[in-house]
């Protein structure tokens, strides 16, 4: 296995999210695991996850103010105030909005009005200590409220300073194009990997055509195609995967059938699992910056390494035919929440 621990950092080409967006690292951390959905996290591995990711040249911390209903944001503003000056100016935050919660953790839809568009922003930039977001998003679209008038408050909120780009979460091809006509959109955020590949017939091509960058989260799909995801183990109350349909019985056997298969092509290249994958991702477009959901130095670590693997034609046409396109069996969220994604209809 590939890693790079205590070894020194070589510098990354950064990539830029769309047209108009910022430029970043190739990897982004993804930090909701640290506050939510995956059962109880270390707060001080947390916060040395953050700084590591920090001195690795990671510049993009992605978050949601509901995750942990505002433990996500602190927890960031604490990992930031404590990192090195140099550390602490080159960060970017990515900030997803608009989930309802209840008090005892539920979700109760989402809100995309203007006024609560600047009532969760002037929460957020509280919480996080600064006086700007990158990069702010609805997390989903709220069917009630047209995407050009939510879409219009961040751009008013952009205007003000308060925003530095315009981002969007789990939209279809249609309602990028609209909210495209409203203002400039950094990057879209939606699933991407190897076994959720919804988003190439008709989303990536929209996105391309538009100058639209995107971040892709689940790359290894919850730890499913991690390599560390075992048969026989048992989540923590609350995890998320719990409910997940593919880690459910007969679907979680296929899929780990299908890390099977891609554990043979990852050692015959001498990396790990997670790295091929994370990999992969990375050789689909320079427009695409993979977020890691690392909650560990180690993971981390790991994540990074795949920085260093180049994959030829023969490795890709290896991969293809270890996990085909469409292979994943179960839906990537229970019926409930697929309901919710705008780019699932």
């Amino acid at each position: 296995m590939t890693t790079h621990q205590n070894a020194p950092r070589t510098p990354r080409t950064p990539r830029r999210l769309g047209t108009t967006g910022p430029s970043v690292f190739p990897l982004g951390l993804g930090c909701m695991g640290m506050s939510a959905l995956y059962g109880e996290a270390d707060r001080s591995e947390s916060i040395a996850t953050i700084h590591a990711a920090l001195d690795a040249g990671v510049t993009l911390l992605d978050t949601g103010d509901f995750y942990g209903m505002g433990h996500n944001e602190l927890l960031i503003n604490e990992a930031l105030r404590t990192a090195p000056a140099a550390a602490r100016e080159q960060a970017q935050t990515s900030v997803k909005f608009g989930a309802l919660r209840t008090v005892e953790g539920g979700f109760a839809g989402y809100d995309g009005r203007p006024d609560a568009v600047r009532n969760f922003l002037a929460y957020s930039l509280q919480r996080l200590g600064r006086d700007h977001v990158d990069v702010y998003r609805i997390a989903r679209v709220d069917p009630d409220v047209p995407i050009e008038e939510t879409v219009g408050a961040i751009a008013e909120a952009v205007q003000a300073g308060h925003v530095r780009h315009i981002g969007l979460s789990e939209v279809g091809a249609e309602t990028l194009r609209r909210a495209a006509a409203v203002a400039p959109i950094s990057d879209l955020q939606i699933e991407y990997s190897l076994i959720s590949r919804g988003i190439e017939e008709e989303i990536l091509p929209t996105a391309r055509e538009l100058g639209i960058g995107v971040t892709a989260y689940g790359v290894l799909s919850r730890g499913l195609i991690s390599g560390h995801f075992g048969r026989d183990r048992a989540l923590a109350p609350g995890d998320f995967r719990g409910m997940s349909p593919r880690f459910q019985g007969d679907n979680l056997d296929r899929n780990l059938d299908l890390v099977d298969a891609l554990r043979k092509v990852a050692d015959s290249k001498g990396v790990s699992v997670a790295q091929i994958a994370i990999a992969w991702v990375l050789a689909r477009g320079e427009d695409i910056v993979p977020l890691v959901g690392a909650r560990r130095r180690d993971r981390l670590d790991e994540a990074l390494g795949a920085l260093d693997v180049e994959l030829t034609s023969a490795d890709l046409a290896a991969i293809e035919e270890a996990v085909p396109a469409g292979a994943a069996a179960g839906d990537r969220y229970p019926e409930a929440q697929m309901a919710h994604l705008d780019s699932e209809h």
